[in-house]
Order: structure tokens, then sequence, then C-alpha cells
């Protein structure tokens, strides 16, 4: 059984950083492209960043945000730094198992975390 467990959420304040993980099982995500997706209250969950071979930013991160994966250690990671208040949201890890040709829309992932809550205060 496939199962993403997302970890590093946390109260910052704006300008700090945190770092999330997400940590994979039930199978070998070395070859599929991963994604960390966000949703804040009463908005639609948005796509912040992916990675396969390269790497994939939102305008709102981009220069931000970095996204990595251990492949080692089945786990993908996202360094944020220079936080905002409107960063804060639930984060989400997700796997692509195919090549969709995008990395943006959530229905494009095939798996999911539960999410980590991400809290910056002004």
């Amino acid at each position: 059984q496939v199962q993403l467990v997302e970890s590093g959420g946390g109260l910052v304040q704006a300008g700090g950083s945190l770092r999330l993980s997400c940590a994979a099982s039930g199978r070998t995500f070395s070859s599929y492209a991963m994604g960390w997706f966000r949703q804040a209250p009463g908005k639609e969950r948005g796509f912040v960043a992916a990675i396969d071979g390269n790497t994939y930013y939102s305008d709102s991160v981009k220069g931000r945000f970095t996204i990595s994966r251990d492949n080692a250690k089945n786990t993908v990671y996202l360094q944020m730094n220079s936080l905002k208040p409107e960063d804060t949201a639930v984060y989400y890890c997700a796997v692509q198992t195919y090549y969709s040709g995008s990395y943006v829309y959530t229905s494009n992932y095939n798996y999911w975390g539960q999410g980590t809550q991400v809290t910056v205060s002004s």
C-alpha cells in the first residue's frame, strides 16, 4: 500500500524558515515526479513545486522555496525560506506515477499525503 507522510510543519514568524519532509513507502518513487501543493482556508489546493529530474515552482514561491529529494530515503523535501503570512496553509505532498505533461494540476497526481499545517505569523 502506498503511503505518503508529511512532517515538519509548524508555527514560524514572517521571514523565518521551515523544512517539510514527505516520506514515501509501499513503492520506490525514484522514477516518479513528486510535488508539493498547499491549501489555505477557503481556497483551492494549489501547486507549489514539483521535481522529476528538474525542479518546477509556482511564481509565488520561486526564489524562496527549494524542492529536493533523497531517493535512497524515498523522501522529498521542501525548504521554505523568507516565509510570509500568505504562505500559511496546509501543505500536501503528492506523487505522479505516470507522465501527464503537467505538474500543476492536482488531478494528475495519484497519491497524496495527509498534509501538514504551516502557519506564518506577521
